[in-house]
This record gives structure tokens, C-alpha cells and sequence, in this order.
């Protein structure tokens, strides 16, 4: 009886875990088509995105192109180890360029935007929401999801393509400079092979998954600030667990849309 008694409290606490996973993504879908509902139907405040774009994305782009560097570095000096054995140091050039082009660039320009910007946007508008700030905005008569949350997501689905473009672009560099300079592959083959073997549809992947990777943390860390609950222990809570769940997020639809996007761009 003790072991069907175990058995019966895991299988009933499993259950209650998957429904409370599902009740809040139900929750964060609702959020979701409800920003887009406002944006279709009331417009958006240009001035606001703007100055969003600024905060997220301006603000971040040393910390992307400061990542996006060091991987492109540590790619090149791993790719050597492994290519020379086999005489074949040509191929260190394209390894580089398709991955921070079609992974690293989306992946890490979203988990920095992540880890910067989006803890921010959670606990300002947790802040707001303990403080009764977004209680008083309504009081006034004003859309809170056109004032707020459409402004964050819509420039951070803007902005971080183009972070993510700086930090493939760095990372190139950079391996550029590690394989050339200090690895003493031949430049003129290193570029050579990357004209042969690179196509457009890797850089239009990394651009499609920054733009969805920049709805998805921004739309997540709006949620969880947006529905903050008891008091500033509550705020260091949601800001955790948005940046928990969008990084989590953002390796799961990585996956999903590398799978999808290689047979869409690239049939053959």
C-alpha cells in the first residue's frame, strides 16, 4: 500500500504541474493576442518604440558584439584542432560564417536581450503593477497595453535582428582574426571557401529567428511583469523566472524552427 500510496502522490503531482503549465501558457497566449489585437486596432506610439529600440537595443550592442566575438574566436580555434588532423583547415572559414549566421548570432543576440533587457522590462513593470502605478494608468482612461507592452515587444521584435546580424558579423571576425593571425591559415583560401559555400538563406535564417526569438523574450518578460503579485519579493521572482523561461523558450524554438527553416530554404 506504502508504494501505490508514492505512486499515486507523484502521478497526482505530475498532474498538477502539467495543468499549472497549461493554465499559464493558456494565460501568456491570451497576453499575446491581446497585444496584437491592440496594436492592429490602436495603433502604435512611435515615439515609445523608438525610445524602446534605444534601451534594448543600442544599449546592448557591445554586450552582442563583445559575445558574438568570443564564440567566433572559440569556434575558429576548435574547428582548427579538429579540421587539421584531417588537412582540411579550408573549411574553417564557412564552419565559422554558417554557424554565427544560422545559430549563435539569433541564440545569443536573444539570450543577452534576454538577460539585459528583458529582466528590466519584468521588474519595471512588476514595480509598476506592486506599486498600483498600471491600476492608475487605467484610471485615467488609458489602453496600459498600447502604453506598455506593445512598445517593448514590437521594438524588440525590430531591433534584435539587427543585433543579431552585429553579432554574427563579430563572431566572423573574429574568427577571422584567431585562424589568420594566430592559427596561420592562408586569408585568401579562408575567404575563398566562404564565397563557394555560403548562400543568402543562411543569413535570412538567423534574421527569421532573431525577429521570432525577440517576440517570444519580450512578449514572456512583459507577461511576467505585467502579472507580478506580492510585493518586491514577488518582482525578483518574475524577473527570475523570465529569464529562466525565455532562455528555455528560445533553445526549444531554436530547434523547432532550424527543423522547419532547413527544409523550407534549403530543399535540396
Amino acid at each position: 500500500m506504502a508504494i501505490k500510496d508514492l505512486v499515486i502522490k507523484i502521478l497526482d503531482h505530475v498532474g498538477e504541474v502539467g495543468i499549472s503549465s497549461a493554465e499559464g501558457v493558456g494565460r501568456l497566449g491570451v497576453f499575446a493576442i491581446r497585444t496584437f489585437s491592440t496594436l492592429v486596432t490602436h495603433g502604435v506610439n512611435i515615439k515609445r518604440v523608438f525610445f524602446q529600440m534605444n534601451y534594448i537595443g543600442v544599449n546592448s550592442f557591445w554586450v552582442v558584439v563583445l559575445t558574438g566575438s568570443t564564440i567566433g574566436a572559440v569556434l575558429a580555434l576548435h574547428a582548427h584542432d579538429a579540421l587539421h588532423r584531417f588537412g582540411t583547415d579550408q573549411f574553417i572559414g564557412p564552419l565559422v560564417y554558417i554557424s554565427m549566421t544560422r545559430e549563435f548570432g539569433a541564440v545569443l543576440g536573444g539570450i543577452m536581450v534576454t538577460a539585459r533587457a528583458g529582466s528590466a522590462m519584468t521588474a519595471e513593470l512588476g514595480t509598476m503593477r506592486i506599486t498600483e502605478q498600471i491600476d492608475a494608468l487605467r484610471t485615467l482612461s488609458l489602453d496600459v497595453y498600447r502604453y506598455l507592452i506593445v512598445p517593448r515587444v514590437l521594438a524588440t521584435t525590430i531591433i534584435l535582428p539587427f543585433l543579431s546580424l552585429f553579432c554574427a558579423m563579430s563572431g566572423i571576425a573574429a574568427g577571422y582574426g584567431m585562424a589568420v593571425y594566430i592559427l596561420k591559415v592562408n586569408p585568401e583560401t579562408y575567404m575563398d571557401f566562404i564565397r563557394r559555400m555560403v548562400v543568402i538563406e543562411d543569413i535570412i535564417q538567423g534574421v527569421i529567428k532573431a525577429a521570432i526569438f525577440g517576440f517570444l523574450c519580450s512578449i514572456i518578460s512583459c507577461y511576467m511583469g505585467f502579472t507580478t503579485f506580492g510585493g518586491a519579493k514577488g518582482v525578483g521572482r518574475a524577473t527570475i523566472q523570465s529569464v529562466v523561461y525565455s532562455c528555455v523558450t528560445i533553445f526549444v524554438a531554436n530547434y523547432i524552427l532550424s527543423t522547419l527553416l532547413k527544409f523550407i530554404l534549403y530543399p535540396r
